[in-house]
């Protein structure tokens, strides 16, 4: 008789062979590794201080849980609290990473962020860049330097002007004015009491006016009336009144207050967002949208120093970015290579302090270089030629004799120019060509050592080295802002506060670093 065997497979396709090791189930190609490479060097732990707590459940690893924060945003650009999350539950290379840690919830990460990664992230930052420089011999002679505005989280409608602010305000100083004298006309003539006016008024004064005025006619603010079929009493309509200009000040102080002296606008709903016009209008209309100004000095392709300011002006950003790359790196690069933008007088005299080569356009370059019309034009005073005596002569040789100088306004190291005019315009066959809007004799402003900081300028950037810098800082530079807005589509910032936004936009400078390290490690192997 024959037998059958039976046999009974006592194992699932889905169940685990041990041992397991995590490491080999992930391809050696993968970015987690480059990450590990770069991150495993640094000491992550001196950058938190861990309280020591006797009650409640163990507190997550600072160190893995930043950790998973920089490798998601490696990967992703930018990634939301619930899908680092997700991954660190579903992805095993965050489990990797986590290394037995079981998976933080996103308040956790949130937490983390906001209480312990806002004061520590720009030392994290100079750590990760010291050991891929150092890898990757980098350059810090050549930085090459640009700005772009980033749409802050706020809302589109939520402006408030300064010179709005200040106009109102002065309005209110004369509704002030008025309301004083009805009240010295009305109230207080037959007390022979008068109250002083001024062009503007202090909170404090005003506050002590109106103090005297309830004390000296008695007036109870419990027992004003207010609706319909009441009749209000002329010292309680002449009390509100004032009262209300006072709020009024209070309001206009308090926002010319957080604008600052630097700033014309603010958001309501994130204060430290200025209106300023961006490229990326999805409105069509050419409007103002609230955003940051963020700068990056770029070195090899890699962002060696990022800085977030609240104005829209490159070129007072030149400066403090410089700063913060010198304390970073303790040196000043050689060669900053920066477009029109950051050409000014404060600038190139800062880079002759500070031992750097003038390598900046400035704003006429363009017309300067490749205009042949606007260079050789025989009317423009910069090519009118001198005389036997020094004296500058027009076309029509006619001199030009010396006015007087004067101080240009905001400018820190004292910049001058010189005023010149023409002794005689009547009757000039070019007067035409020459000052078409003139009515009298025609002036020239003249500043001779700006115009030698255009000619050393102009030398510079029209040699061999001057031209491959300018490509390469077009390359690396704005190539930089194309991977990260367009690439990584961070095109808005998610977070509020210059504090908060500058640990934001840090945290995407370290992704696009430590991505930017993998992404040659991959080439270079592929070559080999």
């Amino acid at each position: 008789m024959k037998k059958h065997n039976h046999i009974v497979n006592n194992y699932t396709p889905k169940q685990l062979k041990l041992p397991i090791e995590i490491e080999k189930i992930i391809d050696f190609s993968d970015p987690v590794y480059s990450f590990c490479e770069i991150v495993d060097q640094i000491d992550l732990s001196k950058f938190f201080v861990v309280k020591g707590y006797k009650t409640g459940r163990p507190r997550c690893s600072y160190t893995k849980l930043l950790k998973i924060i920089l490798f998601s945003f490696m990967e992703n650009g930018y990634l939301s609290l619930r899908k680092i999350e997700k991954a660190c539950k579903t992805d095993i290379r965050y489990m990797w990473i986590l290394d037995d840690m079981k998976a933080p919830s996103f308040a956790t990460i949130g937490n983390f962020i906001r209480e312990n990664l806002i004061d520590a992230i720009e030392n994290i930052f100079i750590e990760i860049n010291k050991i891929i420089f150092k890898k990757e011999n980098v350059d810090l002679e050549h930085t090459y330097i640009d700005g772009t505005k980033i749409e802050a989280n706020a809302n589109k409608y939520s402006w408030v002007w300064k010179k709005s602010c200040i106009k109102n305000r002065d309005k209110t100083f004369k509704k002030i004015s008025e309301i004083i004298d009805i009240i010295n006309e009305e109230d207080l003539k037959l007390m022979s009491i008068k109250i002083e006016k001024r062009e503007e008024y202090t909170i404090e004064y005003l506050e002590q006016i109106i103090e005297n005025y309830k004390k000296t006619f008695d007036i109870d603010v419990k027992k004003f009336v207010y609706g319909g079929g009441v009749r209000k009493t002329n010292y309680q309509r002449k009390y509100e009144k004032l009262n209300e200009y006072i709020e009024k000040l209070k309001k206009y102080a308090r926002h010319i207050e957080i604008c600052g002296d630097k700033r014309n606008s603010y958001s309501k709903t994130d204060k430290s967002a200025t209106f300023m016009r961006i490229k990326r209008d999805y409105m069509g209309n050419d409007q103002l949208l609230p955003a940051y100004n963020m700068q990056v000095a770029v070195c090899d392709e890699y962002i060696a120093t990022v800085d977030v300011k609240q104005y829209a002006s490159d070129m007072e950003c030149f400066e403090p970015l410089m700063e913060k790359f010198n304390r970073q790196y303790g040196r000043y690069p050689k060669y900053p290579v920066a477009d029109a933008e950051y050409g000014s007088f404060n600038n190139y005299i800062y880079c002759q302090q500070h031992g750097m080569e003038k390598y900046m356009k400035f704003t006429m370059f363009e017309k300067e270089t490749k205009d042949e019309n606007y260079k050789n034009n025989p009317y423009k005073s910069t090519n009118f030629k001198y005389n036997e005596e020094g004296n500058l002569i027009c076309p029509n040789n006619k001199k030009f004799n010396f006015k007087f100088k004067r101080n240009i306004n905001g400018n820190k190291y004292g910049r001058t120019e010189e005023i010149y005019e023409c002794e005689s315009c009547q009757n000039c066959p070019y007067k035409q060509e020459c000052c078409p809007k003139a009515k009298n004799n025609r002036t020239i402003q003249i500043n001779r050592e700006l115009t030698s900081m255009h000619e050393e300028v102009l030398r510079n950037l029209c040699s061999i080295q001057g031209a491959l810098l300018c490509m390469n800082r077009s390359i690396q530079a704005e190539g930089t802002y194309g991977i990260i807005k367009n690439d990584k589509e961070y095109k808005r910032i998610r977070r509020r506060g210059l504090e908060n936004v500058m640990l934001e936009l840090t945290l995407i400078c370290c992704e696009f670093n430590l991505c930017k390290y993998h992404n040659k490690k991959m080439r270079i192997s592929k070559c080999a």
